[in-house]
């Protein structure tokens, strides 16, 4: 069974050695993802929502080049730092997915890689077989 790996770029990837999607089979898993441009710098840094959208829209981008798309997706899971950003988060995930309304679980946590980084996202996905 092939192996694909993509990175998205992200300087933590080649730092820490991991790649953004990983694609084996019809499986597609993406590691936990900010809303952070190529050089770390947090985007919308006041904005769990619009942070939530950035960091759907990187996922997706990388998802891209192993044939997937939002659509495949059928787990999420979102990290945030205070639970006051809770409904914000939901809004952004509910609006990148829509219809899709793949299982999700939104967990507080006490930090994340970068400051002004407010919630971070991973997924995992099953494609048709290629």
């Amino acid at each position: 069974m092939e192996r694909r790996n993509i990175s998205s770029g992200s300087i933590w990837e080649q730092r820490v050695g991991y790649s953004r999607v990983v694609r084996k089979g019809n499986h597609v898993f993406a590691a936990g993802t900010l809303a952070v441009d190529e050089n770390g710098e947090v985007l919308h840094a006041h904005s769990p929502y619009l942070q939530t959208i950035a960091a759907l829209e990187k996922i997706e981008r990388a998802m891209k080049q192993v044939g997937s798309s939002r659509g495949d997706v059928v787990r999420t899971r979102m990290y945030i730092l205070h639970l006051r950003d809770q409904d914000e988060v939901g809004r952004g995930h509910r609006e990148f997915f829509g219809d899709v309304a793949p299982v999700a679980t939104m967990i507080e946590i006490k930090g994340l890689a970068a400051p002004n980084a407010l919630v971070e996202v991973e997924l995992e996905a099953i494609v048709d077989p290629e």
